[in-house]
């Protein structure tokens, strides 16, 4: 049985040829973004991955499928929970963002 460190970098290799497929089929696709449904930053589509609806930046694929692999994660439906969280965190912390800004 593989360590939670082999899966990891197994993961890390996987997800970057991901990325480098990506751009080997479409290099242009060098130059399109989009905001990760997760993170919510503004990232290369370059390797992203679509999970029922919801897009995923590399950088978040790699969370999604080590979380996956290591069986943190069981379904997509655990998955996009996660997502909708971390999109409600976000929220959160934007509003009280803009208090404090208003407030000043």
């Amino acid at each position: 049985m593989k360590s939670e460190k082999e899966i990891i970098e197994e993961m890390q290799q996987v997800v970057e040829q991901m990325r480098l497929d990506d751009i080997e089929d479409n290099p242009d696709i060098i130059d399109e973004n989009f905001e990760c449904d997760f993170c919510g930053e503004t990232k290369c589509l370059a390797g992203s991955i679509e999970y029922d609806g919801y897009r995923l930046c590399n950088d978040c694929v790699l969370i999604a499928e080590t979380a996956f692999a290591l069986g943190k994660i069981k379904s997509n439906a655990q998955l996009i929970e996660a997502i909708e969280d971390k999109n409600l965190e976000r929220l959160a912390q934007f509003v009280k963002d803009e208090e404090k800004r208003s407030n000043n």
